[in-house]
């Protein structure tokens, strides 16, 4: 099995992708959106967990509580056959092991959910370092409006980001970390026309983020 070349530091940043084997839907409806997100919750932890089924019936002090984390979130965008993530290791191999399990465990409910065998995903996650802080700006900006149009319009019924959470005043759960790209700007508005600004160009100029493999 190949070797991974990159290696995920505690404080960086990473830009984190994958997408369906075979490039096939991994989010077949809305329930698979929300398990996926749910995983993301739970499997963030370094405390061993079981089911995810069993601990919505048990109390987050039954469970030891989720302070002890793996990865901080940035920014994330959820499509019908692929995925994006910003995020940042808490521990040493915290990408690794949540990436490990976030994997597993959805694709073994996703399998029981729709009757199949085998990889749900297209091998290993693929990861890119952040080296810059204009980089951090500008992935940002297209993760966030990876699923929408380049007026900033939805575009995909089947889907999910962290747009919402980065310009809305009062969104209700958040799960990133907005401070190192929010504390940039005067205003929610102003990251808002940033963005906007970003994702037009990259539509414009595709060649320019051909390495992040953008699917």
């Amino acid at each position: 099995m190949p070797t991974r070349k990159i290696k995920f530091v505690e404080r960086e940043y990473y830009h984190i992708y994958n997408r369906g084997v075979d490039k096939r839907d991994v989010f077949s409806d809305k329930k698979d959106l929300q398990r996926f997100l749910q995983s993301i919750e739970e499997f963030n932890t370094k405390n061993p967990i079981g089911s995810l089924y069993e601990n919505s019936f048990v109390k987050e002090k039954e469970l030891g509580g989720r302070t002890s984390k793996l990865v901080k979130f940035i920014a994330l965008c959820l499509n019908r056959n692929h995925y994006h993530f910003i995020i940042t290791p808490i521990i040493e191999n915290g990408i690794e092991k949540f990436m490990q399990r976030l994997g597993t465990g959805y694709t073994m409910y996703f399998n029981e959910k729709h009757k199949r065998n085998g990889a749900l995903f297209q091998g290993k996650f693929k990861g890119k370092h952040i080296d810059s802080n204009e980089y951090l700006l500008r992935v940002s900006a297209y993760i966030n409006l990876n699923n929408y149009s380049r007026n900033g319009e939805n575009k995909k019924e089947l889907s999910f980001s962290s747009w919402e959470e980065y310009t809305q005043a009062n969104h209700i759960k958040d799960i990133c970390d907005k401070k190192i790209i929010l504390e940039q700007f005067k205003s929610k508005e102003e990251y808002k026309k940033f963005s906007l600004e970003a994702w037009q160009d990259a539509c414009a100029k595709k060649d320019e983020l051909n390495n992040l493999e953008f699917t």
